[in-house]
């Protein structure tokens, strides 16, 4: 048992999860003052999206929505950071409790609605962030802001695209959050006769900054071959797989826990199998060419090499950060380093 795990059992899981998040951010904004930049060993040097990333191994969008922890979060060995979701609009996100532990699943429930204080301000840190000497890959993941009512698509389009022209010229990556299940009508986006002109929109407003769209486990296996397949047609630089899930399926948690944590997306272990599936799926049917970044239940470095090796440009992880602790990523990469 390490000494994160004596935190985690008599502290932290003790403490409500979106006030623990918090506490340790602060913390990891002090790690990147102190120690800014990534370390890790030169083996794991990889490139995809046209860019260098230190390791394959990176966070995945959520866990640093406001972009206040991305200096933090590559001391810690991650070879970039996905910030956002990011809104063109500031919103405060769903009422509070909105983020919750399954413990004996090592899983999360959240709900958090987008909680975040808009593009333009978001922006202006992420600019900060890019003077480091050295830094993690910064991608920006935008999303729907919760005013905007998604059956108005010229409304939906102008929004996303305020959002582009605010962090494009900031981000390494954009990524179009179009799968969350937090924020009303948004994974109905993700119907390809809605989805296409919107991707279609954003690609050109970004000009040469890779765009990526995020997708939901929950699609079947005939939508994700329809999202390949126009992701290739439009030029995108890559799709990243997958987000949370609604499904609630074989779970060990106490089902009056989970029926009392309520609606949201489940992340961790439960959705590692589809998230694999998925990555298999989309790697087949996509050219060599467009990325598919991998993400939903990774927590070692074996998980990790198990979705490179299913073809996975890069990997994500954020949900084990909470059960792991902070040398989560070094464990990951030293693990990666040693194969």
């Amino acid at each position: 048992m390490t000494a994160y795990d004596l935190v985690f059992r008599h502290g932290f899981r003790h403490v409500d999860p979106e006030r623990a998040h918090h506490l340790g951010a602060a913390v990891i904004r002090a790690a990147g003052a102190a120690r800014p930049g990534v370390r890790t060993d030169p083996s794991l040097a990889t490139r995809a999206l046209g860019r260098a990333f230190p390791t394959p191994f990176g966070v995945a969008a959520g866990f640093d929505k406001d972009a206040t922890m991305i200096a933090g979060l590559g001391a810690l060995g991650f070879g970039h950071v996905e910030v956002g979701t990011l809104t063109a609009q500031p919103q405060p996100g769903n009422e509070r409790p909105r983020l919750f532990r399954l413990v004996d699943d090592r899983a999360l429930v959240n709900r958090m609605g987008f909680n975040n204080g808009g593009a333009a301000a978001a922006a202006d840190r992420i600019a900060a962030a890019r003077e480091a000497r050295s830094r993690p890959v910064i991608g920006v993941n935008i999303g729907k802001s919760r005013v905007v009512d998604a059956d108005d698509a010229v409304a939906v389009e102008a929004d996303y695209l305020a959002s582009t022209r605010a962090l494009a010229p900031v981000a390494d990556y954009l990524a179009v959050n179009v799968s969350s299940p937090n924020t009303p009508g948004l994974r109905g986006l993700q119907e390809e006769r809605v989805l296409e002109p919107l991707l279609a929109a954003i690609r050109a407003q970004a000009g040469d900054v890779p765009v990526l769209v995020k997708i939901a486990p929950d699609l079947d296996d005939e939508q994700v071959d329809g999202i390949a397949a126009l992701a290739a047609r439009l030029g995108l630089a890559g799709v990243i797989a997958t987000n949370t899930t609604i499904s609630r399926e074989g779970l060990r948690t106490d089902p009056a826990v989970v029926a009392a944590a309520g609606a949201g997306g489940l992340s961790g272990p439960p959705v590692a199998a589809r998230s694999l599936e998925v990555l298999r799926r989309l790697r087949a049917a996509l050219p060599a060419e467009v990325a598919v970044v991998s993400v939903g239940g990774v927590e070692t470095a074996d998980d990790v090499r198990a979705r490179l090796d299913a073809g996975a440009s890069l990997v994500q992880g954020y949900t084990a950060f909470v059960y792991r602790g902070p040398g989560w990523a070094r464990e990951i990469n030293r693990g990666l380093a040693g194969r």
